[in-house]
């Protein structure tokens, strides 16, 4: 039986993510051996919460690597390992690719309910209508430093046609995002269609530009022909 490696920290909430990494024993291995192996993706509800906690615990392990301690983001990090916020709650979405041992290799949040830094661009988001259906906010979209270039861009490739492939199936019509004004361009040239709301308040010296990317059945082929190879057809978990 699994047991609670550390006590929550006093006054803190904590949400179902933080409860589930901190009451699992072990942890998943080295994330550069799951890029020597085919990786795989999975696509982590609510409802797969419990089953997938090697791949979810190893995600928020590279989020604390890549945003704090590589970009110095201020973010809450649980027992000194793992990078979990307040919407890391039932409504988040996790689209994760992994090695077979679990090891995080590339990784994206999806999230239904737009925050309010972005209701400045609400009617823009939503093409003047006052309903948000159809509309996904993409977080933490991280690939694990530790691979190489080559490798990167394969898991970089598998994570955007499986963010594409999901929103198809979910009729998710549109995707949002806020992006450091230096990755604006690479996003804009992957092959969807991809356009500018805004630029947000200035938040830890970041300059940081709202996008919105449309979803259509046709998207899988521009990606694929801007060169976003797609990964082998195989099931997902």
């Amino acid at each position: 039986m699994p047991t609670c490696d550390a006590a929550p920290p006093r006054g803190r909430i904590e949400t179902p993510c933080a409860a589930a990494v901190r009451c699992r024993v072990g942890a998943a291995g080295d994330p550069a051996a799951a890029l020597r192996h085919e990786p795989r993706m999975f696509i982590v509800d609510q409802s797969a919460r419990a089953r997938e906690h090697v791949v979810l615990r190893s995600m928020f392990a590279a989020r604390k690597r890549i945003f704090v301690d590589l970009l110095k983001w201020n973010l809450t990090v649980l027992a000194g390992r793992y990078a979990i916020d307040r919407r890391d709650g039932p409504g988040a979405t996790y689209l994760i690719v992994a090695g077979p041992g679990g090891e995080h290799v590339a990784s994206a949040r999806l999230l239904g309910q737009l925050p309010a830094n972005l209701a400045p661009f609400a009617k823009q988001i939503s093409d003047g209508s006052e309903t948000k259906a159809g509309i996904a906010e993409v977080t933490h979209f991280c690939l694990s430093p530790e691979a190489t270039a080559d490798d990167r861009r394969r898991a970089r490739d598998q994570l955007l046609h499986g963010l594409v492939d999901y929103a198809l199936a979910h009729r998710i019509r549109r995707l949002v995002g806020i992006a450091e004004r230096r990755w604006v361009h690479p996003i804009e040239t992957i092959g969807w269609r991809c356009r500018r709301l805004g630029v947000l308040p200035a938040a830890s010296g970041r300059d940081l530009v709202e996008l919105a990317v449309d979803i259509d059945a046709h998207t899988p082929a521009r990606l694929a022909q801007a060169g976003i190879a797609p990964p082998p057809r195989r099931g997902a978990s």
